[in-house]
């Protein structure tokens, strides 16, 4: 993978991936940024999030799960002092559809966890990170089952 990243003055970058795409950083205006954009480390939680994402959902798919919505949450909690690295982090994983079979979507967290998501192969050597799922009927309103899978 080749990597990209261009100044663009005061704590500002733009970073471009091997596939073309360009993505803009950006630091708080007390450590002399603007405020324009994501952080690094909001780009780690991001790839961590749509890694696993893509993953569960492509899976829910070929197992014809009828999902209509679909949302994944890190909550990651970082230390205080610099580096100020993740500690731990909790992925919850939303699942809107009528009848989502819970038992499809444990496998579906557990083929990511285990074998598909190079992000969070990688980053759960350097933190832990608890997987918890929650699945709501088809308006998203009523919780319809909710647990957590425990990585092995």
């Amino acid at each position: 993978m080749e990597i990209t990243l261009n100044w663009k003055g005061k704590m500002s970058f733009e970073g471009q991936s091997e596939t073309g795409f360009t993505q803009k950083m950006d630091s708080d205006e007390s450590v002399g940024g603007e405020n324009g954009a994501a952080r690094p480390m909001e780009f780690i939680a991001l790839g961590l999030a749509g890694c696993t994402a893509m993953d569960v959902i492509s899976i829910l798919q070929k197992k014809k799960q009828p999902v209509l919505d679909f949302q994944v949450k890190v909550h990651a909690a970082r230390a205080e002092e610099h580096p100020k690295v993740f500690t731990q982090a909790v992925i919850e994983y939303l699942v809107t559809g009528k009848d989502v079979d819970e038992a499809s979507l444990l496998r579906a967290i557990e083929l990511s966890a285990e074998k598909y998501c190079p992000a969070q192969a990688m980053l759960s050597k350097a933190f832990p990170m608890q997987l918890v799922y929650k699945i709501f009927d088809n308006d998203g309103k009523v919780l319809m089952k909710e647990g957590k899978y425990v990585q092995k």
